[in-house]
Formats: C-alpha cells, sequence, structure tokens
C-alpha cells in the first residue's frame, strides 16, 4: 500500500470518527433538552396531556437519521451511490460547456 491509500484511509476513518462524535454529542443535547421538557410537562400538568412526546418523537426521528448516517447504514445515500451518480450525470452530459447555464 502506498502513502497516497495510507493517507486516504486515514482521511476516511477521521472523517467517519468526527461523524460518530457529532452523533453522539446530538443524541447527548436530545436526552438532556427531552428529560427537560419532560420535568417540565409533569410540573405543569402532571402527564395529563404529555406534550412533550411531540418533540421527542419530531428530534427522535432526526436522531435516528442521523445514526444511520453516521454508522453508515443509509445504502441508497453512500459513497458508492455518489459515485455512481456523478459517473451517470458526467455520462450524459453531452450539452457544450456555454450552453449549460443558459
Amino acid at each position: 500500500m502506498n502513502e497516497f491509500e495510507k493517507e486516504n484511509k486515514y482521511l476516511r476513518a477521521k472523517k467517519q470518527v468526527a461523524a460518530i462524535k457529532k452523533f453522539y454529542t446530538s443524541l447527548l443535547y436530545y436526552l438532556v433538552v427531552i428529560i427537560f421538557l419532560a420535568c417540565l410537562n409533569y410540573y405543569t400538568n402532571e402527564w395529563s396531556n404529555p406534550w412533550f412526546l411531540w418533540a421527542a418523537l419530531g428530534w427522535g426521528i432526526g436522531i435516528v437519521i442521523h445514526a444511520l448516517k453516521a454508522f453508515r447504514y443509509m445504502p441508497f445515500v453512500n459513497k458508492n451511490w455518489e459515485e455512481r451518480k456523478i459517473k451517470e450525470f458526467m455520462d450524459n452530459d453531452n450539452e457544450p460547456v456555454d450552453n449549460r447555464w443558459n
């Protein structure tokens, strides 16, 4: 393995570690805010109207999507998909450069 490939692997691994770290930070914020909202909900109406669940559900969907991306469980939007789409668009692009944006 040459130096360029090692550097490339290192940069990809570093990028994935940063994405996972960002996910865990988001998860921590989610838990803190949802617990706070649950306590506030209990304090104001003692669970007669559990409105904090709407915030937990909405934000929770975003957290799940973030986890899927961070741990690379999104097969339809991964690096191979991006590369295939770029190649497809490049292959289908037959217009001259001057007329493309007009």
